[in-house]
């Protein structure tokens, strides 16, 4: 399974199906989806010679070229269809759709193609956006598709767009699987429900065979974790969705103090980026010394004898030669980021946060978590998010401990100049995954077992202080896979069918030959990403393959964003 693939299979063969010179017009939601897993040179290449937006109606008409029009079916992308149907620019149109199409807009379509240059019209499953191999998203974003109706509770926008996107994600890789839910969670099985309502109505595209025993759908929810999304991530690709941000790809530099011009917005692509695809999973540290290695190989190659000690001396030394930024406009890139990390890094403290983050996320130590938490909060170089967010994880771990002093550090958030709003969403995620909302025992702390596991599990040896924790989504799979605690996880993640007979949870001998997915209700994260993808490796000898994906990436400022329209006090 790799949900780049699945994109990049359909975008061949529309490139490629239709020969000659072309023009590629993409609607406003396939025009990131394209761009993540293709380049310009690659459409080249295919004698694409414009891609263009369809609602630009300012484009010249070229009758002599081919037109392939890319679009979701919405309303807004059959009328700009129509539009350019009524007064076409191209010679032919080849329409390809995103998704299942409404026989009403073939229809329509036909209506108004007076001119007749409409050649082709086909469904090509590509309705997802792919980051990674084993990582999709639907996009979903506050300002278009709020999550949250009221509660927990779907928005039908949100649902609807989910459906089709998931449903989507399913035709391309050709999978029919068993669907499970979070038991605990309304709106992971209102998604089950809805999504096995359209797979049977679908039976043509679906097959009538039923389920495919060796596929699996996880429908997990982000309240039963809210402690990943909220903790500073060290690994290469998760910080710059962080600290920088990462929009489809696509990562703007322009606010850089004393940024060059060609880099003030660059690309990252795991297929055209050997150093990035190589690098995105290593922590900080490794970070540093892989980019050293790769500026040495330049200077190896150019005969250069810059000395290169520290990430300064690496920006110094792309600044000082010209021809490295032209020669090597990746390497440059790669250096101009891991500066910026770094700068950001070391302006906002992170270290000294992220350690109180993992002590309170991984650790039971009230006494010195209060101490660590009081001093933070009382430092006037920590920023106001680093505060609150280090708050909101003390306030999930001893939310129901007697002596917690969560009003206390309310009150020392506020004399300390953090705005009310903020403070509110110390209440904002109690009320969204609290104690009594999670259906697992998060923090291994909610009775004298777990607190012995809890305990033990912090006794071994961590690699690193800054990386101890595991995503509770990972420990689920991993023990689901190696056939551990079958009752619990049976129990935790029922069947949405009843009589579904997919292989039990908690088989002795684990699970093999299967293809899982797990959706996440509220947002994946790249932590959980890495994860997913480590696991890939281990599981290979068991013929196991997992991807992730989510109804948006979330980072510690979308997640509370999200939250704060619905579940504010």
């Amino acid at each position: 399974m790799d949900a780049v693939k699945a994109i990049q299979y359909y975008t061949n063969r529309m490139v490629t199906d239709v020969s000659g010179m072309k023009v590629l017009l993409l609607d406003r939601e396939t025009t990131p989806m394209i761009s993540l897993v293709s380049t310009q040179s690659y459409l080249l290449a295919k004698e694409t010679y414009l891609v263009d937006r369809i609602e630009n109606s300012g484009r010249d008409a070229m009758r002599h070229l081919k037109c392939i029009c890319f679009v979701r079916p919405t309303d807004a992308s059959l009328q700009a269809l129509l539009d350019e149907l009524r007064s076409p620019k191209y010679g032919d149109y080849y329409i390809y759709f995103s998704n299942i199409l409404k026989k009403s807009m073939i229809e329509v379509l036909a209506e108004n193609d007076e001119s007749e240059v409409v050649r082709e019209i086909q469904e090509f499953y590509a309705d997802f956006y792919a980051p990674t191999p084993c990582l999709f998203h639907i996009g979903l974003t506050p300002s278009v598709h709020p999550l949250f109706a009221e509660g927990h509770s779907w928005n039908p926008g949100a649902l609807g767009r989910t459906v089709q996107g998931l449903c989507a994600l399913l035709l391309s890789l050709k999978k029919r699987p068993n669907i499970r839910y979070e038991r605990n969670s309304a709106m992971a099985l209102k998604l089950g429900q809805e999504l096995e309502y359209l797979m049977s109505h679908e039976a043509g595209l679906f097959g009538t065979k039923g389920v495919d025993s060796h596929a699996q759908l996880f429908i997990v929810d982000r309240k039963n974790d809210p402690v990943t999304p909220l903790l500073t991530q060290w690994t290469y690709h998760a910080l710059l969705y962080e600290l920088i941000g990462i929009n489809n790809g696509r990562i703007d530099l322009s606010h850089v103090p004393g940024i060059r011009a060609e880099v003030k917005e660059v690309m990252l692509s795991q297929d055209q980026d050997t150093f990035f695809k190589q690098s995105q999973h290593l922590n900080f540290g490794d970070l540093g010394a892989s980019i050293k290695k790769l500026v040495e190989l330049y200077q190896t190659n150019t005969k250069s004898h810059h000395q290169i000690e520290s990430i300064a001396d690496m920006k110094r030394f792309v600044e000082a030669y010209p021809e490295f930024r032209k020669l090597s406009g990746n390497v440059t890139k790669h250096v101009t980021l891991v500066g910026e990390l770094s700068r950001l890094v070391a302006e906002r403290h992170l270290l000294a946060v992220s350690e109180l983050e993992q002590s309170l996320a991984c650790n039971e130590q009230h006494n010195s978590d209060l101490k660590a938490l009081r001093a933070l909060i009382s430092d006037a170089k920590i920023t106001a998010e680093n505060k609150v967010r280090c708050a909101i994880l003390y306030a999930l771990r001893y939310e129901r401990a007697q002596s917690n002093a969560i009003a206390e550090l309310k009150q020392l958030l506020t004399s300390n100049g953090v705005d009310a709003d903020q403070v509110a969403s110390i209440d904002v995620v109690l009320r969204y995954a609290g104690a009594g909302e999670r259906q697992s025992d998060l923090f291994q702390n909610e009775n004298l077992f777990s607190r012995g596991r809890s305990i033990f599990k912090g006794l071994q040896g961590v690699e690193n202080v800054y990386t101890q924790h595991t995503p509770a989504l990972a420990e689920m799979v991993e023990q689901i896979v190696r056939g551990k605690q079958g009752l619990h996880w049976q129990e935790r993640l029922p069947n949405l069918d009843p009589k579904a007979r997919p292989p039990l949870l908690g088989n002795e001998n684990g699970m093999h030959n299967q293809d899982i997915i797990v959706f996440v209700v509220g947002g994946v994260t790249m932590e959980e990403e890495m994860a997913v993808a480590k696991l890939n490796e281990k599981l290979a000898s068991q013929n196991v393959r997992l991807m992730i994906g989510g109804t948006s990436i979330q980072t510690s400022s979308s997640f509370l964003a999200e939250l704060s329209t619905t579940f504010f006090p």
